[in-house]
């Protein structure tokens, strides 16, 4: 349903403790969610130091923030269908192993941009 308060200080204010109330959750039921901040706050920090440039510090401690945005969306999923229905359906199903998909794919990503950005350079530091 569209919101038919006038946008402003005070909306932006409700969405930020909406979004704190969602992060809040997520922490507190999923196991997932959990692990993954934990490596975020060790690899955001290190990507904003051994990032060359702000495209490479972007890259690397953004990546880890796009797997933690992905497992919030596949939980939400995840809740609805459950609330809906908390016997097996196929189509929810189908669509909780999509989330869990997406959550994959953006964790070969992170691999894929540290190994990409920082492999060469790990390399030509091990050989001399």
């Amino acid at each position: 349903m569209a919101s038919i308060e006038p946008r402003g200080p005070r909306q932006i204010w409700k969405a930020l403790i909406w979004s704190l109330k969602g992060l809040v959750a997520a922490w507190r039921h999923e196991a997932s969610f959990r692990f993954e901040a934990y490596l975020a706050v060790v690899l955001v920090p290190l990507g904003l130091w051994l990032g060359n440039g702000a495209v490479e510090k972007l890259l690397l401690a953004g990546t880890p923030l796009l797997v933690m945005s992905a497992e919030l969306l596949n939980s939400g999923i995840e809740a609805v269908f459950d609330r809906i229905s908390p016997q097996f359906d196929a189509l929810a199903g189908r669509a909780k192993d999509m989330g869990s998909a997406a959550v994959f794919l953006l964790m070969l990503l992170v691999l894929m941009t540290w190994g990409l950005l920082l492999g060469p350079r790990a390399w030509a530091y091990w050989i001399h």
